[in-house]
This record gives structure tokens, C-alpha cells and sequence, in this order.
């Protein structure tokens, strides 16, 4: 499944698409990126499952009487069969949650389907129109339906306003038509699905949104010449993969040659010094391809492949400029890798050729200024010098559409030849210092394909590794042969028609969009082909490189069959006094011990437990008979101790079935405590019996001096006895001295909190409910002068500061991927606390200048908003991210305290000069309770005005219109800069003296597009304002425009003038009266009107501004090592 990023609101081509309780359930555990968000997202990542057989098609027609009437949240169709599968229709009349009609398609019988069901289907929606069927409203989309998304379609799939609007036509006689068309195709069950065996070649895992690589590594795999290359880069046995990119690439390559499964790219990935959060980031497969085989040609530089990415892949290209009346030409030779051909305007690929060598002419304003032969009429253009062996076309799908200033996806046909012949007419293409001797006549090698929209969607590839005529579809995992349409026909893209098998109301065909097109194209020129498509065996493989991915194979094999036979064995964990002694107060200080790091037995169920313990004599050098096990047992308090000896019956049995008796869990480990005594010279010696009064008790002491717990041995006692009685005792396990004064404590649990209370000596154990296991923890009484200066002067002090103890790793918030440095703290310190330990560690005298930012889990980034002053009781509360902990907090060192920054507000204001063509943004902070006034105030400070006593005035812009002129005494608290720019200008003289009959117009200028056989109007840069006097003309009113726009006279001489409501342009003549077209007041607001200036958008294009969201397939791709 491949991660994607919502769209913005106004694109219209990518309909939201979710599953309908998915949009209703709040919010989802994750910031940031959420998978299934937009349409196309879902195209079929591709499919779950394999298709294959003929799709069955149907359409199924719900006619919904009274729908003004219908008082019901969601309202299902009845149920309609297509391929065997049984659908409806779900829609949500007044919409799901939004402000319009929700529609999805739903598997109606998915609460009765058996586990892991799953079907595939294309299909449209569709609102009839009954005045005008061709303004009916269809969208359609693909989706693999399962248990956890039984349904899917559009959230908003039109407005509410047009449906119920009478006279719009969707609604007439209250009656809604509704139709489904929907596509079914059967699938292969993906699981059982062996592509090894089915094809001969293995997949790629996919890391999270690693298709793109994925695709592209298996076209560089399946180019032999070049595996071969880099089979041949030298490596060495002591180089780690994951900070190699040529051993990562090696063993990449090697597996994907002699794996039975499908390979993990993580070490490549690794090698790249990309992290987990890259491995989810889509990014731009030419890119990355640019930037490989860069990074590759660099790395083999100076070794015995030096040179074989410019011998497989880079052509020279002349470009020339050629004057038409006298003798002077211009020509640079230029080298490349790939080529970018248009798809735009281009049936085919032989069309993008036309294209490319097209020849421009520079003459008019556009005249060539020619060495010694001043501004001349010329030619411009390119040839190609020579074509590389391998030829990799990239095909513009993605555009940047500057009437929208956004990117758009090409879904329009593009086809291109299994055979290209780039000699063809005569060479046209060839410049002529080609040889033409080299016949350029290529055969088609790879398809790359892109599903889904401009904002995410799915890779995959279609390779003939021996160009044959079998292709094969190398989709992540899976690998599955394709026939030749697939590969070539089917992605060509444009629009695909299906039959019809059940017309109904509206018989208009059933056409779908094809998401699923080619983006990269590989050619291999036939000359070159035997050498390129060569053999490549293990010879070619370096020996240090077989031995360790053999090894590697081996070892994963060992896994498999350990895997395979872990029914047939039980793993006994067994401790002893020596692991209690190693881990307590290091590794661990509450209970005993981590069964985790004690010596483990794998043994057969079938084995008896007396030959078991023969075992243990061989490992721990513990004869057989003095050696007594005990099972531990979790308590209610969630504590675990041993609890019992084992009985003889028990020591009898299988290990099977012991296991049974003490953990009703299957498959469970056998945790046992091994008890042996030892003699005065430390050989093992004969146990004492163990009868009902004795109780195992084990001993930890606590030094508040140095702050060390540590365990020093177990005793049986008698219940009726007393601790004062073992004193002694533990002193001479202590080495202290006999009659030292000490105090016990019984460790009771550490969750949720820690429980450790004082011990009577002098009631009995019984009395104090002492049992088998339990745990006495002693120390010496802390004098009053050392309990003064010990930070933990008792055994519960010392407990709870270990339980609550929590290392933090601070980052600067400017630099988020970089520990700065570690503070030990107590997850129960207060918010004041922390901030003094982080001042006192940066040397700032102010902790209130100190601002925290918690730590997001999922992304591995800052959260979006920081901590408030005081905003949290305590650090656990900062470091917890649902159901999960963090230990790393962000810190900036602020120049004001917190408290008084929360008190005020940060606005980004744009200056715009009254004379200098320039913009300038501020941030003004001020009191949450300023005024506008206040800011303009403030700015004056900070710019240069064109005269002392300027005004200023501030208004709000959104997306090139203005909305607002704010007043000065406006509060700035509700002020939102985040989605519209706040611009500051000085207001003009003329402005200030209006007469009577004066109008004070917006001015905007647009340009005109067509979408969905629509005219619509966008605007685009700067809006202003204008004074119109009474009376005044057009002509009048472009003069005044002009001169303050700086337009040059022929430029200006090309653009309409129009009046503009609520869209609708009304074109004005020269002699028209403005100021007569803005005497009514318009209730939308006045930037419904405003007086357009239509022209084309000549500004150069910002990638994003600093309020916009960049979108995450923008990120340029980088391989960091």
C-alpha cells in the first residue's frame, strides 16, 4: 500500500474517496499523511490479487421517490448481483458530515463473508439529470473491497445546493435517479500466489511507499550489462551493505537472481542514508533514477567499470541557432541520460520526437543578436549527434499547469512502438555530424507504469528481460506473466469503453478514465542488443560476496526450518542465583530477574524432564541430584516469582507436558528457578527437604550512599519465625558487622506505582503475609546527617526514583534530526522542573524563556504545536503520543518569556512599497489585545514610506482577490495569517479626498480556461484597488491603470478590460462609464465585483509560497551517502 497526501481543496479532478466510516470515526492516532485519502489512491496499489478472465459488467438503476422527505442519516439500495458478487448502493442524503451528497458502493453480504475475502471492481456513480443528460454527474474509481473497507466512493460527491435546486434538474417530481456501473474481475488468491515458480523471477517488498524504486530497480536489474557492472564494483568483505551503495546494490541484485522469495530493499534504502520516514515519502522515479545512476557513476570512477553508465545510457544532442539571412551559426553539443518527451498535444512517441527537433523561429522582438551581425531573423532547434544503446524516454505525465498554478496529471492516449526506428525519414532527427552508419532501431524493453493521480498512486513495471515475446508484470511483490497487450495497449492511457449488458435509464456508454498509464519508457537499439541482453552467472560475482550472502541464505533457511519445527520443542528459560546477582541494579531492580538474558533450552516436547535436568548437569555443572526447580507464577500485582518447587510426579513427565501444567498459553516458554546449595568450598552439596512451613525469601540491599541496590542472596525461613531472628544472618550476607543495626522492607509490585513497605521484625512472616518468592530489601538506617544529604536515604525513596527515572534526549527545534543532549529526569516532575534542568544545562538564567515541543512517534518529527506555559502537569504527560511514549522533546530559546509571547500574537504582514517594486514580509508581535492600528503603527517603524506622514491600511488576500479592508480598531486576536496573506500599503492621496460620487473598484487580473465544458475565470496576481470618478470612461480608466502598472504600450495594447460578477466577465468598449457598472451592492461581498483586466500570467512561477503546503511528492530526492 503506497502512502498518500490529501489534495487541496479546489482540485476538482481528484475527488475525495474514502471509506464512509472511516470519515465519521474523528481522529485518526497519526499526524500527518493518511493512507486512502483521494481517489485513485486506491488504484488497485494495483490489486490485491492477480486479474485475470474477461470483466463482467452491469448497471444497476435506483430510482429514490420523495427525496426532499427522506428524514434517514443513510439510506442503502437494494441489493444487485455483478460477477457473482452481491452490491448496493449506499448514499447519505444530507451528506456525511459535509455539505454534500455522500455515494459509495458496498459489498452487501460482507458481514457473512469468510475470513480474509477480498474483490476487485471498477465502477462509477452516477446523479441522472432529467432536463439534460449530458449534464448528468458520474465519477468512478477502482477499489479493492475487504473486511476492514466493505465500502467506497466520494464523500463529497456534489454539491447539496445543486441537488435539491429544483431547477438544476437532478430532482424533479422530488424523484433522485441513481446509477451504479460497475466492472468485476476475478482474481488470483494472492497469498498462495508463487511468482518464483510461476515466472522464474522474484518481486521487491515494498517499504511503505517504495514502489517507484521498486519499478526502477527491477528495469536496471533486468538491463544484464549493467548488472554486470555492478557485480564488478569492487567491494570488499569487511564493507557493510547498509553504508555501501555498490555492496547494497551487489546484494540487491544477487537475490533478486537467486532468491526463491521476494527481496527487502532496506539496505539499500540504509546505504542511501535515507530513514524510515524517506522509505514513506513517494518521491519522483526520474529523479531518483538521475540521482542513482550519478551516485553509481561517481563510485565507479577509477575502478574497472569506470565509464559503463555514460556506455549504456548517455546521447549527445547539438543545439543550434542559425540565421536566415547571413552566414553565422551557433551550435553547443550537450550529453544525456534520458530524454523528457512531451505527451501533451502528442498521439505517439515518433509525434514528441517531431516535437523536440521542431524548429522555433527568433525573429520580430525575438530576433537572434548574432556576433558581429547585430539582431537577426533565425532558426533554432535540436538534432541528436547519437542515440545511446540503452534509451530511456521519460514521459511527461506531470505537468505544472500555470493557469492553476498546480500540478496535473496527463491521463490523455500516448502510444508508443515495440519497434522505434529513430533513422526513419531520411534521418530526420540526426544532426549532421551523426554517423550514420549506426542504425538507430530500437525494441522495446520496459514499460513503467503510474497509477492513481497527480498526488500519489502506484508504480509497477512491465519488462521482457530476454525480449521475447512474453512479458512479465513486476508489481512490488508479485511477479506475473502478461501478453503483449497488457503491457503496451493497456497503457497507452486515455479513455477505456466497456459493453454494455444491462442498459438502463441513461445509455450512455460506460467509459472510465485510464488512471494507469506509462510514464518511462526503455528501448535497447538492436545493434547492441547481444551485448547488452549478455549472460550473467556467479563467475561474475565476487567470491567475498557469494560466501556472504550464501551465508545469509543459509542462515535464513536455519530460521525457516527452526520456524517450521517449533511445535515439536518447548523453550525452558532457566535462572540461578548467579543471573540475580548480575542483573539487579544494573539491568533491572524490581522483581528478580529478565527471563530475557538467562541461559534458554530448546528441547522436545517429548523429552522427559528427568533426562532434561541431565542437560542442565552438562551446562552448569550441577549434578542431577543437587539440583531443585521451581516455577515462577505471575501475581495478581503483576509481579513474577517462584511459587513452587516441582513435585517428583512432575519431574517425570514430558517437558510437553509440564509446560501444559504451569502456563495454560499455547506455545508458551517454561520459566523455572534452579536452586542448589553450596558448601564451604563452593561445591555443590546435597538440598535441604522443603516442607510446608519453610518459605523461600530473596534478599536485596540498598546502599543510599552510593545509591546501589544489589542482590545478595535467599534463605528459607520458617512462617512462624520472625525477621529479627535472620538479622544476623543478613549482616553476614551483607558484610557488616554482626549486630549492625538494619531496617527491612518487603518489595510488594512497581505497577502502576511502587508499593515497598517497612517490615515488622518482630511479628512473624506469617503475620506479615511473607510467602514462597517474596523479596526483603534491607539497608542501614540513614544517620540524620546522611539522610540529609542523600538524595534517596530509603529503600522506597530509592524505588520510586528508579520506577519514575526517564532519560530524555533534547533537540533543538532547529535542528530536529540531532540529539543536542540527554537529561536524566523523573517522569513526575513538573513542567517547571524540566524547564529549570534544561536552562541549568544551557546556561540561561530564565527558564520561562525555555518552549518545549513534544515529539510526534509516527512521523519521527515535532509535533505542529508546543507545549504552553505550564500546558502539562508533568514530563510523562509531555512524552506520551497516544498509546505510545517518546523520550525526546524539541527546545527553543525564546528572546521574550513564554508567558508574556502567549500573551502576544505574531502576524506576517507583506509590505508592498508605494513606489519600489518590491515586497517585504514582517512579523509584527504585539498584545493579543492590539488593534490593526497597532500593527500599522508598528510597521512604520520597520519600513521605508514615501513620505513621513503616509497612512497605511491593511488587507486580507486570498487567492489573488482582496476580502477585506480591516478597520483600525480591530483586535488582531482573530486574525488568521496561516491561509490568506495579510498586505500592508500605503493608501494614495487621492484616496483620502473622494468626492460624493467617487468609487473606490477592486481590481483583478484573470485569465480564461475551459474545464468540463465550463469557461471559468482565474485570477491571478496582485489585486488592487482603483478610484473611479463619475463619468469616466474606459479609456480614461486604462491610462491611469497603465501608468500605474508600468505596462510597455504594445503589451498593454493586448488586454481586455471586463466588469465581472460573481464570475460572469462583461466586456467593456473604450467609451464605456466604469463608474455605472458598481452602482448596485452586491450581497456576496464587494470582491464578487471588481473591474478584470484578462491578459496572460507572465510572472515567474514560486515553487510554493511560505502558506502553502508543499506536497510531499515535491520533496527532492537525495542519497545522502
Amino acid at each position: 500500500m503506497t502512502i498518500m497526501t490529501t489534495p487541496p481543496l479546489d482540485q476538482e479532478e481528484e475527488e475525495m474517496l474514502v471509506p464512509h466510516s472511516e470519515f465519521v470515526e474523528g481522529p485518526q492516532p497519526i499526524e500527518g499523511p493518511q493512507p486512502m485519502e483521494i481517489a485513485q489512491a486506491e488504484t488497485a496499489c494495483t490489486v490485491e490479487n492477480q486479474q485475470v478472465d474477461e470483466p463482467q459488467t452491469s448497471r444497476f438503476t435506483w430510482t429514490i421517490e420523495n427525496f426532499s422527505r427522506l428524514n434517514t442519516k443513510k439510506l442503502y439500495s437494494e441489493t444487485f448481483a455483478v460477477g457473482g458478487y452481491k452490491w448496493r448502493v449506499l448514499i447519505f442524503p444530507k451528506g456525511n458530515n459535509v455539505e454534500h451528497l455522500s455515494m459509495y458502493l458496498d459489498v452487501a453480504d460482507s458481514a457473512t463473508l469468510p475470513y480474509g475475502w477480498s474483490r476487485y471492481a471498477q465502477f462509477s456513480l452516477s446523479v441522472v439529470n432529467h432536463i439534460h443528460g449530458r449534464l448528468t454527474i458520474r465519477k468512478d474509481t477502482q477499489h479493492q473491497f475487504n473486511a476492514r473497507e466493505s465500502d467506497w466512493g466520494f464523500t463529497s460527491f456534489m454539491s447539496l445546493s445543486d441537488l435539491y435546486d429544483p431547477s438544476k434538474g437532478f430532482l424533479v417530481n422530488d424523484t433522485c435517479i441513481v446509477e451504479a456501473d460497475v466492472v468485476v474481475r476475478k482474481v488470483i488468491d494472492y497469498w498462495s500466489y508463487d511468482s518464483k515458480k510461476e515466472t522464474g523471477y522474484v518481486g521487491l517488498k515494498n517499504q511503505g511507499a517504495t514502489c517507484y524504486m521498486n519499478s526502477l530497480l527491477q528495469t536496471l536489474y533486468h538491463i544484464p550489462y549493467f548488472r554486470k557492472a555492478v557485480y564488478h564494483m569492487p567491494t570488499t568483505e569487511n564493507d557493510m551493505p547498509s553504508g555501501s551503495i555498490p555492496l547494497a546494490l551487489q546484494s540487491l541484485f544477487y537475490k533478486l537472481q537467486y532468491n526463491d522469495t521476494s527481496v527487502a530493499t532496506k539496505e539499500l534504502t540504509k546505504s542511501f542514508g535515507w530513514d524510515t520516514y524517506d522509505s514513506f515519502m513517494q518521491h519522483d522515479v526520474q529523479e531518483l533514477n538521475r540521482v542513482l545512476c550519478e551516485k553509481l557513476e561517481d563510485k565507479m570512477k577509477g575502478t574497472v567499470v569506470e565509464g559503463t553508465i555514460q556506455q549504456l545510457f548517455e546521447g549527445h544532442h547539438m543545439n543550434y541557432i542559425e540565421c536566415i539571412n547571413v552566414d553565422f551559426k551557433s551550435t553547443r553539443k550537450e550529453s544525456f541520460y534520458d530524454l523528457q518527451l512531451d505527451v501533451k498535444g502528442c498521439r505517439d512517441v515518433y509525434a514528441s520526437f517531431d516535437k523536440y527537433v521542431e524548429v522555433e523561429r527568433l525573429e520580430g522582438d525575438n530576433k537572434y543578436h548574432a556576433e558581429q551581425h547585430g539582431l537577426q531573423d533565425a532558426k533554432k532547434g535540436v538534432l541528436f549527434i547519437d542515440f545511446p544503446p540503452v534509451l530511456q524516454l521519460q514521459l511527461k505525465r506531470f505537468e505544472y499547469d500555470f493557469m492553476r498554478d498546480t500540478m496535473v496529471k496527463i491521463n490523455d492516449r500516448y502510444e508508443f512502438p515495440l519497434q522505434l526506428d529513430l533513422d526513419r525519414e531520411n534521418g530526420k532527427y540526426l544532426s549532421p555530424d551523426a554517423d550514420r552508419s549506426v542504425r538507430n532501431i530500437y525494441t522495446l524493453h520496459s514499460v513503467l507504469v503510474h497509477s492513481g493521480g497527480v498526488h500519489g498512486g502506484h508504480y509497477y513495471a512491465f519488462i521482457r528481460p530476454t525480449l521475447s515475446d512474453q512479458w512479465f508484470k513486476f508489481d512490488d511483490e508479485r511477479v506475473t506473466k502478461e501478453d503483449m497487450k497488457r503491457a503496451l495497449e493497456e497503457q497507452y492511457g486515455g479513455e477505456e469503453e466497456l459493453p454494455q449488458t444491462n442498459p438502463g435509464f441513461n445509455n450512455t456508454p460506460f467509459k472510465f478514465t485510464k488512471y494507469s498509464n506509462a510514464y518511462m519508457l526503455v528501448y535497447i537499439r538492436e545493434s547492441d542488443k547481444e551485448k547488452i541482453i549478455c549472460n550473467v552467472d556467479e563467475k561474475d560475482i565476487a567470491e567475498h560476496l557469494r560466501i556472504r550472502l550464501k551465508k545469509e541464505q543459509e542462515e535464513k533457511e536455519d530460521k525457516r526450518r527452526y520456524k517450521a519445527q517449533a511445535h515439536l520443542f518447548t523453550i525452558i528459560k532457566v535462572a540461578r542465583d548467579e543471573d540475580l546477582a548480575e542483573q539487579i541494579g544494573k539491568d533491572i531492580y524490581f522483581d528478580l530477574v529478565d527471563h530475557d538474558k538467562v541461559r534458554s533450552f530448546r528441547i522436545q516436547k517429548q523429552m522427559p524432564f528427568n533426562l532434561f535436568k541431565e542437560e542442565v548437569a552438562k551446562e552448569f555443572g550441577i549434578p542431577v541430584q543437587f539440583q531443585r526447580f521451581w516455577i515462577w507464577a505471575k501475581r495478581q500485582n503483576h509481579t513474577y516469582r517462584p511459587n513452587r518447587p516441582l513435585t517428583p510426579q512432575e519431574e517425570a513427565q514430558s517437558v510437553g507436558q509440564l509446560r501444559e501444567v504451569s502456563n495454560k498459553t499455547h506455545n508458551a516458554e517454561l520459566k523455572l528457578f534452579l536452586e542448589v546449595e553450596f558448601g564451604l568450598d563452593l561445591h555443590p552439596i546435597p538440598l535441604p527437604d522443603k516442607i510446608k512451613e519453610d518459605i523461600l525469601l530473596f534478599f536485596k540491599l540498598y546502599d543510599p550512599e552510593k545509591e546501589e541496590l544489589r542482590y545478595v542472596g535467599r534463605l528459607f525461613v520458617k512462617s512462624s519465625g520472625k525477621p529479627m531472628e535472620i538479622l544476623t544472618r543478613l549482616n553476614e550476607m551483607a558484610g557488616f558487622a554482626p549486630d549492625e543495626e538494619i531496617d527491612l522492607y518487603e518489595e510488594i509490585k512497581f505497577e502502576p506505582s511502587v508499593m515497598c513497605e517497612r517490615l515488622d521484625k518482630r511479628s512473624s512472616f506469617r503475620f506479615c503475609q511473607i510467602e514462597d518468592g517474596d523479596i526483603i530489601c534491607f539497608q542501614k538506617p540513614p544517620s540524620r546527617e546522611s539522610g540529609e544529604q542523600c538524595r534517596y536515604p530509603d529503600v522506597p525513596s530509592f524505588l520510586e526514583y528508579v520506577h519514575n527515572r526517564q532519560v530524555v534526549h533534547f533537540r533543538s527545534l532547529e535542528k530536529p534530526k540531532e540529539d543536542d543532549f540527554c537529561l536524566e529526569l523523573s517522569k513526575l516532575h513538573t513542567y517547571d522542573n524540566v524547564v529549570e534542568r534544561v536552562a541549568q544545562r544551557l546556561g540561561l538564567d530564565d527558564p520561562s524563556k525555555i518552549r518545549l515541543t513534544p515529539h510526534n512517534c509516527y512521523s519521527q518529527q515535532p509535533k505542529p504545536h508546543p507545549i504552553k506555559y505550564r500546558g502539562v502537569e508533568r514530563l510523562f504527560d509531555m512524552l506520551v503520543h497516544y498509546n505510545q511514549t517518546s523520550d525526546i522533546l524539541y527546545y527553543e530559546v525564546l528572546d521574550i518569556p513564554l508567558p508574556e509571547l502567549q500573551g502576544l500574537k505574531t502576524l506576517k504582514v507583506a509590505f508592498h512599497h508605494a513606489t519600489k517594486d518590491e515586497v517585504v514580509i514582517h512579523n509584527i508581535r504585539l498584545p493579543r489585545q492590539s488593534t490593526v492600528g497597532d500593527v500599522l503603527n508598528e510597521l512604520k517603524t520597520k519600513v521605508e514610506l514615501s513620505h513621513p506622514i503616509a497612512a497605511l491600511r491593511l488587507v486580507e488576500v486570498f487567492y489573488h482577490k482582496i476580502y477585506k479592508i480591516f478597520p483600525l480598531s480591530e483586535k488582531i486576536e482573530n486574525i488568521n495569517d496561516q491561509y490568506w496573506t495579510l498586505r500592508a500599503e500605503e493608501i494614495p492621496e487621492e484616496e483620502k479626498n473622494l468626492g460624493p460620487l467617487d468609487r473606490l473598484i477592486h481590481v483583478y487580473h484573470f485569465t480564461k480556461e475551459t474545464s468540463q465544458n465550463q469557461l471559468q475565470v482565474q485570477n491571478f496576481g496582485e489585486p488592487f484597488f482603483l478610484i473611479v470618478h463619475d463619468g469616466e470612461t474606459l479609456a480614461e480608466v486604462k491610462v491611469r491603470i497603465q501608468k500605474k502598472l508600468q505596462v510597455p504600450d504594445e503589451e498593454f495594447s493586448k488586454w481586455k478590460f471586463a466588469f465581472l460578477s460573481l464570475g460572469r466577465p462583461e466586456y467593456l468598449q473604450d467609451s464605456d462609464i466604469v463608474s455605472s457598472r458598481f452602482q448596485r451592492r452586491d450581497v456576496y461581498g464587494a470582491w464578487e465585483q471588481y473591474l478584470g483586466l484578462e491578459h496572460p500570467d507572465t510572472s515567474p512561477k514560486r515553487a510554493y509560497s511560505a502558506n502553502q503546503n508543499r506536497h510531499t511528492f515535491e520533496k527532492p530526492v537525495k542519497i545522502y551517502n
